[in-house]
């Protein structure tokens, strides 16, 4: 059966870093902060509270970037994060665009803090090319949660068994099987009818459970 809607992960799947490292590679070199010193200062203790929408991000980072460098404010740092991780992979997008010219709605499911998220939806564009998106600040939990997948579902208001998916961490995808969803790991110039071949098999309407 044609999967209802497909759901589609952002970071390392529609978001690529060329660097391995990721955008912070190059952090001290280019703003004088301390990569290590974010680490622990900000993401270690603070990220679970900001990404699940329980703390503002900047609430967050302002004390810590007076503590590690106190040089760049909230602003400029968020800048330079947001722009540096924001590189599209447009061979992806132009498949996801077949899928859903075919009928198929596309929405993102990712595990994001309020800032980005608004920025990934109005600033980079993804709302031209996606229907919806559901994120862990948002739904107040995240992947791979049990209740990230079926808070999900009672957004779109459809069963499990009418949702595809692509992400690229296997315990992602090994959790959404587990809730029913048609689940598939995404690996870099991999193709979607391979992975997903129900998404060919022509046009669908979407449909919102009762």
């Amino acid at each position: 059966m044609k999967p209802t809607v497909l759901m589609v992960d952002v970071d390392g799947v529609v978001v690529r870093h060329p660097d391995p490292s990721g955008w912070s590679a190059r952090i001290e070199d280019d703003l004088g902060i301390p990569r290590q010193a974010l680490q622990d200062r900000f993401f270690k203790p603070w990220w679970d509270d900001v990404v699940h929408g329980r703390a503002t991000l900047r609430d967050r980072l302002a004390p810590a970037l007076a503590d590690v460098a106190p040089h760049v404010s909230c602003d400029r740092l968020i800048r330079y994060w947001f722009e540096g991780d924001a590189h599209l992979d447009e061979a992806l997008l132009l498949q996801l665009a077949e899928v859903r010219a075919s009928g198929v709605p596309l929405h993102l499911a990712t595990v994001q803090e309020h800032e980005r998220a608004s920025y990934l939806w109005d600033t980079l564009k993804l709302r031209d090319r996606f229907d919806d998106i559901h994120y862990a600040a948002q739904l107040g939990v995240s992947k791979p949660s049990q209740d990230f997948y079926a808070a999900v579902e009672q957004r779109v208001g459809l069963p499990a068994s009418a949702i595809a998916f692509i992400d690229d961490t296997a315990k992602n995808v090994e959790a959404a099987r587990a809730r029913g969803w048609n689940a598939a790991l995404w690996t870099p110039g991999a193709t979607l009818s391979t992975l997903i071949p129900e998404l060919g098999s022509g046009p669908i309407e979407l449909r919102r459970a009762i």
